[in-house]
């Protein structure tokens, strides 16, 4: 998957949830997506990297410590 269908697919499930809403009020978008996304990321990229914390972080351009920080908030530590 490339990484425009990965956009593609993320505009799409945002229509269908401003569908999905009808006339109530959106909120909280941004942090929703995020949360949304950002544990099966970093499932996919702990198995890709074997477990292997520093090198997940250095394949998702972040710091070890974030990286850590982020595996305990979604419980995956």
């Amino acid at each position: 998957m490339s990484k425009e269908s990965i956009q593609e697919v993320v505009q799409k499930s945002l229509e269908e949830y401003f569908n999905d809403l009808g006339e109530q009020q959106a909120s909280n978008i941004y942090d929703m997506v995020v949360l949304t996304v950002e544990k099966p990321i970093l499932e996919v990229v702990m198995l890709r990297a074997e477990g292997n914390q520093s090198h997940a972080a250095q394949m998702l351009g972040i710091n070890r410590n974030t990286l850590r920080k982020k595996l305990q908030e979604h419980g995956l530590l």
